[in-house]
């Protein structure tokens, strides 16, 4: 993936991982300055706690930032723990995190400015469905996984497929005045429906 850095906006990356009886996964959102967001996951086929899925889930983000390019960035999280480490507010003492910490410091050599943020887990959903879809799928290693591609739909795919319109001389209640006057169903109405 190429992505064009054009000026000295800040890019944003959220990032999360997850950790469950399952599997583990980590999940990125590069957010562009214009507001396009590249998704990246990971699935872990090692052991590991939440609190290691999360900084795997910032080095796999921070690498990718540092690949493109993008010299200043602002990272979010969800998780007081990684984020206040990382800004050198508390200690690290677990064992299992310590080298993490010094991977991501290593890593922030690579920037001319780059912050880390808390946020709300409703505001990094993105990143937790990733992280999340990754921890839970079983991968076959010799296989490939392409992207994913997402879009909104703001119709019902059936609202497209009305081939001419039906023109009656009832208003669009008639069914329903019908049932309250007459209690009776419309002819198509199954079971379920009535």
């Amino acid at each position: 993936m190429c992505i064009a850095t054009t000026d000295d906006s800040p890019w944003k990356i959220n990032f999360d991982g997850a950790s469950n009886v399952v599997g583990s996964g980590i999940g990125t959102v590069l957010v562009s300055p214009n507001g396009d967001h590249y998704p990246f996951t990971c699935k872990l086929d090692f052991d590991c706690t939440n609190n290691m899925a999360e900084y795997e889930a910032c080095i796999m983000g921070l690498q990718a930032t540092i690949k493109q390019g993008i010299k200043t960035l602002e990272a979010y999280r969800d998780s007081t723990l990684v984020i206040y480490q990382l800004r050198g507010e508390w200690e690290t003492r677990d064992p299992k995190l310590i080298n993490y910490r010094k991977i991501v410091l290593g890593l922030l050599e690579e920037f001319d400015d780059i912050t880390f943020n808390y946020l709300l887990r409703d505001e990094n959903q993105m990143a937790d469905a990733l992280a999340t879809l990754a921890s839970m799928i079983k991968v076959n290693k010799q296989e490939e996984m392409r992207p994913i591609q997402m879009s909104v739909y703001e119709a019902p795919a059936h609202s497209c497929n009305i081939e001419k319109e039906e023109k009656d001389d009832n208003p669009w209640y008639q069914d329903i005045l019908r049932n309250v006057r007459e209690h009776k169903y419309p002819e198509q109405a199954n079971e379920n429906g009535k």
